[in-house]
């Protein structure tokens, strides 16, 4: 199949990007999105021209990196997808792709379609984790937890801090990453101990990142590759309400 690429060119985040087309021929459709722009790379390569500049790691759904808006869809839209899960057999011969890196004031370009998503690990560092020293690995059932709070818990953490909560929102809102974050150990006794602070912490930075405020679009959860639920951002709201005493 034969494609036609638009893809955004920026050498950085002062510069002034564009859209640039190029051809894609001869693309198998049992190939990655990833692996195509591998080989529209190879050809640009070959005529002396920049490669495509893209993030990737895992491709296998797990790191996101390969963060990629697709045809004005974070990771192309489909449901519960990454960038190099989506295959081009979604595509059609002769269709015409449109790609554009994380569109947020808080994710500057690095370049090409590679953004600085260092906004999401600041919000991490303010307190998305057990500080306190707890001494050895305690046996696993040392602490008995229940299945439904063990499995709300296993949702939270599903997510892997790829931004397309971001992307996806008109707000550019990270608050169903931070709400994820704070959920998983807001329910488990290992997170119990900091809560208040920890919520604090975290959405102090979530605000300080340049992040938007969440309008309840629910953008963010049809964006999301892992199908996070908009019903943590309520969690969210519940414990920060705790730390001021409401």
């Amino acid at each position: 199949m034969d494609l036609t690429l638009h893809v955004w060119r920026q050498n950085g985040p002062k510069d002034k990007g564009q859209l640039e087309t190029y051809p894609a021929k001869g693309i198998s459709p049992d190939m990655s999105f990833l692996e195509m722009l591998d080989e529209v790379n190879e050809e640009l390569i070959k005529t002396g021209k920049q490669p495509i500049v893209f993030d990737h790691d895992c491709r296998e759904g797990i790191c996101g990196m390969c963060s990629q808006v697709i045809n004005g869809r974070a990771h192309g839209g489909q449901e519960r997808t990454t960038v190099c899960q989506l295959h081009m057999r979604s595509f059609k011969d002769g269709d015409e792709v449109f790609i554009e890196p994380w569109r947020a004031r808080a994710f500057p370009i690095v370049k090409d379609l590679i953004v600085d998503r260092s906004a999401l690990e600041n919000i991490m560092q303010a307190g998305g984790y057990p500080s306190c020293h707890t001494g050895g690995v305690p046996d696993g059932n040392a602490h008995p937890i229940g299945k439904p709070v063990a499995d709300y818990a296993m949702d939270a953490a599903e997510c892997i801090g790829c931004g397309a909560c971001v992307a996806g929102c008109p707000n550019s809102s990270a608050m169903l990453f931070t709400s994820a974050k704070v959920a998983q150990l807001a329910v488990l006794p290992q997170g119990k101990i900091e809560a208040k602070a920890r919520v604090k912490n975290m959405t102090d930075t979530l605000q300080a990142e340049g992040f938007g405020n969440c309008t309840n679009h629910l953008e963010c959860e049809a964006s999301c590759p892992k199908g996070i639920s908009v019903k943590f951002i309520a969690k969210l709201n519940r414990e920060y309400m705790k730390t001021i005493g409401c």
